[in-house]
């Protein structure tokens, strides 16, 4: 820092370098602060669900999509087999392409439960995701109108989670987004994953809350059968790898009613990936969906990403100038409060883990993660999927 000083001096930019840096570093703040007051906090104050009479709650068809995840299913369909659900419930298996004895347990399932069926996927077309071809044909031979998803990999937390998210589409309700947090392990890189997952979370729920609903996770996920054909289904991205859920929910949100359910018996989990390479990769395929986003989304949450990462940028660099270091030592301490203020709040109410000490060193790795992987993204042609 003293050797940039000494340049900026000596090219007397310093005052106007200083000055600049300082009003955007105040503007970053108050973009943050935007985000943190509007959209996050008012999330902390999400009402619980009110008991329901059971008559009220539609018939469901569970669907869930596994290629070679016969070790999960294992572990998934009994815990499926046992939610308390009063009306007709079926478990609709799609086994794409598995070559692991997947349908063999399926099947074992379907003979001893009336309610849990198999539909094999052999092959799939030319240049088509293959879970999403996967989803559509589950979808398809669904019985009932509402339809719930999740991924073999995932637990519901609860005997109630299908009755809970089902309770979402009362009230004339089309698409409801549910919540699906990793488990906690040791080690930093489970801390970055949770923290990762919980603020998107976050961004995704409360601009749901607000009205601006622009993706769901696939882990836990709910919507009818009518808004998938009135969509068409995949179509418009058919042939992208990602996007079963945000891209989907994305587009039918403009014409959905759209609820969110955050309550912890209505969530699921999962193990997160423990090797930094696979981790990267996965998130890899979840930005490249990413590209396929609306202008108007990219731009909120791109403004989102821009301003805390200029943060982490612009503060250390005005405080190795030593350029108004009570007013800067002011705006950080204001931006850190914000922000402890409103993602605490949020994370005790969706009942999340957060080390709460950790946070600036998990928003720094997280965005220093975000940069690399969108420049991975940019400069890599193809994502690869099972």
């Amino acid at each position: 820092m003293l050797f940039l000083d000494s340049v900026f001096i000596a090219l007397d930019l310093t005052p106007y370098l200083s000055d600049s840096l300082f009003y955007l570093l105040l503007a970053c703040v108050l973009v943050q602060l935007f985000y943190e007051l509007y959209y996050f906090l008012p999330l902390a104050f999400h009402p619980k669900q009110e008991e329901v009479n059971p008559s009220a709650l539609p018939p469901l068809s569970i669907l869930v999509a596994a290629h070679n995840e016969v070790k999960n299913l294992q572990e998934l369909l009994p815990l499926l087999i046992q939610q308390e659900y009063p009306q007709p419930l079926e478990i609709v298996v799609i086994d794409d392409r598995s070559w692991d004895g997947s349908h063999v347990l399926v099947k074992e399932y379907e003979m001893e439960h009336s309610h849990v069926r198999l539909l094999r996927v052999k092959e799939t077309p030319y240049l088509m995701s293959p879970k999403k071809y996967a989803l559509f044909l589950g979808i398809k031979a669904a019985q009932y109108e509402h339809l719930l998803f999740t991924d073999a990999d995932c637990r519901p937390l609860s005997k109630r989670w299908a009755l809970q998210m089902a309770h979402g589409f009362l009230n004339g309700k089309d698409i409801v987004l549910g919540v699906s947090p990793y488990m906690q392990i040791y080690g930093f890189l489970n801390h970055l994953i949770r923290f990762e997952t919980f603020l998107t979370a976050m961004q995704y729920l409360s601009f749901a809350k607000k009205g601006q609903a622009y993706m769901g996770v696939g882990r836990n996920l709910a919507y009818t059968k009518s808004t998938f054909l009135r969509n068409k289904g995949f179509a418009s991205h058919i042939r992208s790898l990602g996007g079963d859920d945000d891209l989907f929910v994305q587009e039918a949100a403009k014409h959905s009613a759209v609820q969110i359910v955050i309550d912890q018996d209505a969530q699921t989990n999962s193990t997160p990936e423990t090797r930094w390479r696979n981790w990267w990769l996965q998130k890899r395929r979840h930005m490249a969906a990413g590209r396929q986003y609306q202008k108007k989304e990219q731009f909120r949450l791109g403004l989102f990403v821009l301003s805390n990462g200029l943060f982490y940028v612009i503060s250390p660099v005005l405080l190795g100038l030593q350029y108004q270091p009570l007013w800067v030592g002011l705006i950080i301490g204001v931006r850190y409060a914000a922000l402890y203020g409103s993602y605490l709040p949020v994370a005790r109410r969706l009942q999340d883990p957060l080390a709460w000490w950790l946070l600036p060193i998990l928003e720094l790795g997280y965005y220093l993660n975000y940069i690399g992987i969108g420049i991975s993204v940019l400069t890599t042609k193809k994502v690869r999927w099972k």
